[in-house]
């Protein structure tokens, strides 16, 4: 009599068990619509849209016109702050903003650049072609600006004199260049047209691309 009370009693405790066991699958399944629910309108779980490139990433963008262009940027624009610095910047009032312009575009182009052949623009959520147009834009504008100044300041070379000097007083608006500043500034003149014809040329391509999405 004992035995079978005790096998009734593991039954029956087997029996709730199984019940148990069903009771919260049953809760479970229920429960799946709405835990989808919950993720589906999670803004954790919610993924952004993949940033818009049509450049390539890595060394593959050196193969493309536009890399090829920015390297010239890179290139050029540095020799046009090396030599303006070179020729001690004989006219501040105008080279100012040269020497501004070529140091400040050497080192967005540089990074601009870098973003790339790292890939790091792949992780950045934006798009990149007209981030690529806006930013050619406005190179185009500030190196066309200092392009013109510095073509100004070769003007004011005395050609019939042999002094390294003729006359900086020192509240002066025009200095007049010796011929070792006149040749330098020159040069200067020349890398940063090609510089902006480089920004431009990297503008239109930009723009080419923007308007194809």
């Amino acid at each position: 009599m004992g035995v079978a009370a005790h096998l009734s009693d593991r039954f029956a405790t087997h029996d709730s068990q199984g019940l148990t066991h069903s009771y919260t699958l049953g809760l479970w399944k229920a429960s799946e619509p709405l835990r989808e629910m919950a993720e589906a309108t999670n803004p954790a779980a919610t993924s952004f849209p993949a940033p818009t490139i049509s450049l390539p990433l890595g060394p593959d963008i050196l193969r493309t016109y536009s890399g090829a262009l920015i390297c010239l940027e890179i290139v050029f624009g540095g020799l046009v702050w090396i030599l303006v610095a070179s020729s001690n910047v004989p006219v501040p009032l105008l080279q100012g903003w040269v020497m501004f312009v070529s140091v400040t575009m050497f080192v967005c182009s540089s990074t601009y650049l870098a973003l790339f052949l790292l890939g790091f623009a792949d992780k950045i959520n934006t798009d990149w072609n007209f981030m690529d147009l806006a930013y050619h834009f406005i190179a185009l504008l500030f190196y066309f600006a200092a392009f013109v100044l510095e073509a100004a300041t070769t003007s004011a070379y005395a050609e019939n004199t042999n002094s390294t000097c003729i006359l900086r007083p020192s509240k002066n608006i025009i200095t007049f260049l010796d011929f070792r500043q006149y040749s330098i500034n020159v040069v200067a003149t020349i890398f940063a047209f090609i510089v902006t014809v480089c920004y431009g040329c990297s503008m239109f391509m930009g723009f080419r691309r923007w308007r194809k999405l």
